[in-house]
C-alpha cells in the first residue's frame, strides 16, 4: 500500500492506495476518533458491489451505521438529492460527532461530500472512491458539489474529507468505458506538471489498462501526490489550483452542450485537453510535437480527441456560464511545454471557434 499525505495544518489527511483496503476500515475510522454513529451515502450502481460488505464490516466492529442510497448518475448530483439526504439524516438523528461515508465515483462522492459540509454546518465524511476518475480527481482536495441545470458544479464548497481510502479491487467491476475515462485524469496530471509521468504513462499504457496492480499503484499514488502538491499551495483555487483545469474549460462545456446523457466527464476531458493543447499551438505557446505526443496517448489510451453531435454554438453558450468565467473573461489553462502550463484570459475568439469546431468534426 502506498500513502499520500495531504498536508493542510488542521484538514490534514491520508489517501491509502492499495488492494483490499476496504478490509482495514473499521480500523481507519478508529485511527480517526470518529463517533460510531453514521451513514453511508451510495447509489444503486455500487451497493450491491461493494455496499453490504461493507455495512456488514463495520456493524460487526461496532458501528451503528446507516445505509442512503441514491438513484445512479449525473442527475442525482442536485439540491432535490441533497435535500432528501438532509432530511434522511434528520430522521436518523445523526448529530455533529456523526460521520458520512461516501461509496461511489465522483456524483456520489461531490453530492456526499457537500451534503456533510453543509449538514449541522459540517460533519467528517471519508471518501471510498470506486471509480478510477474519483480516486485520482474528485475524491482528494476537498471540492464538494451539485449541478444546476446551467452547468456542473455551480454550487458547493471547499471542504475536506477526513480520509480517503482507494482500493485497487474495486476497479475490477468497473465498465471498461469508465475505466478509460479515469486514464483521461491521469494523463492530465503529467501534461501540467511532471513529463516523466507522461513517459511513464506512455511506456505502461497496455500495462495499466489490463490493471496490472504495480504500474496501477504508481499511477494513481503519482496523481494524488501531484493534486495534492497543488491543493497545499492553494487549497480554495484563487491562483495556483487552477491549473488542475487543464482541458476542463473545454470539457464541462461539452458536456453541458451533451445534456450530461451518454459522454462522461473523462472522454469530455480527454477531448478538452487536445483543445486545449491544439488553441495553445494557434497562440504561440507549444511546439506541435507535443500537441501530437497528447493527443497519440490519448488515443492509446482507447479515449476521444473528438465530439459528434454538437455545435460550436452550443458549445460556446455552456462554456460563457462555466465557473472559470472571470470579469466576463474566460480563463483558460494552456499548455506552454509539457509539464507547465499557465492561466489565460487573452484566448482571440477566432481561433477558439476554430478550436471547438476541429474538436467537433468527425
Amino acid at each position: 500500500m502506498k500513502t499520500v499525505h495531504v498536508r493542510l495544518g488542521e484538514r490534514s489527511y491520508d489517501i491509502n492506495v492499495g488492494s483490499n483496503t476496504l478490509a482495514n476500515l473499521a480500523s481507519v475510522l478508529s485511527d480517526l476518533s470518529l463517533s460510531k454513529k453514521g451513514a453511508l451515502i451510495t447509489d444503486s450502481n455500487v451497493f450491491p458491489h461493494f455496499g453490504k460488505k461493507i455495512l456488514d464490516h463495520l456493524t460487526d466492529n461496532g458501528f451503528d451505521l446507516s445505509l442512503i442510497e441514491i438513484p445512479a448518475g449525473e442527475p442525482s448530483k442536485a439540491i432535490e438529492t441533497a435535500t432528501g439526504i438532509w432530511k434522511k439524516m434528520l430522521e436518523l438523528k445523526l448529530d455533529r460527532r456523526s460521520f458520512l461515508l461516501t461509496l461511489g465515483g465522483g456524483v456520489v462522492g461531490d453530492l456526499g461530500g457537500f451534503v456533510a459540509s453543509t449538514y449541522l454546518r459540517g460533519i467528517p465524511f471519508v471518501q471510498i472512491p470506486t471509480t478510477l476518475l474519483a480516486q485520482v480527481d474528485s475524491s482528494v482536495g476537498g471540492k464538494t458539489g451539485i449541478n444546476l441545470p446551467e452547468g456542473k458544479n455551480l454550487v458547493g464548497a471547499f471542504y475536506q474529507p477526513r480520509s480517503v481510502q482507494i482500493d485497487l479491487d474495486v476497479l475490477k467491476t468497473l465498465p471498461e468505458r469508465e475505466f478509460k475515462a479515469g486514464i483521461a485524469e491521469i494523463i492530465k496530471y503529467g501534461i501540467i506538471w511532471d513529463h516523466a509521468f507522461l513517459n511513464f504513462l506512455d511506456k505502461n499504457m497496455e500495462a495499466l489498462l489490463n490493471l496490472e496492480t504495480e504500474p496501477l499503484t504508481t499511477a494513481i499514488a503519482k496523481s494524488c501526490e501531484i493534486k495534492a502538491m497543488v491543493v497545499e499551495m492553494d487549497e480554495k483555487e484563487l491562483g495556483m489550483r487552477a491549473v488542475l483545469n487543464y482541458g476542463h474549460t473545454f470539457g464541462h462545456a461539452y458536456e453541458a452542450a451533451e445534456g450530461y446523457k451518454d459522454l462522461r466527464h473523462g472522454e469530455a476531458i480527454a477531448v478538452g485537453m487536445v483543445a486545449a493543447a491544439k488553441l495553445s499551438h494557434k497562440m504561440g505557446l507549444c511546439k506541435i510535437d507535443e500537441v501530437n505526443a497528447i493527443e497519440q496517448l490519448i488515443q492509446k489510451a482507447g479515449l476521444l480527441t473528438q465530439v459528434k453531435g454538437l455545435s460550436v454554438e452550443n458549445v460556446r453558450k455552456h462554456m460563457n456560464v462555466d465557473k472559470k468565467v472571470q470579469d466576463g473573461k474566460l480563463k483558460f489553462i494552456l499548455l506552454e511545454k509539457i509539464g507547465k502550463v499557465a492561466q489565460r484570459t487573452d484566448v482571440p475568439e477566432d481561433l477558439l471557434n476554430e478550436v471547438i469546431q476541429e474538436s467537433l468534426n468527425g
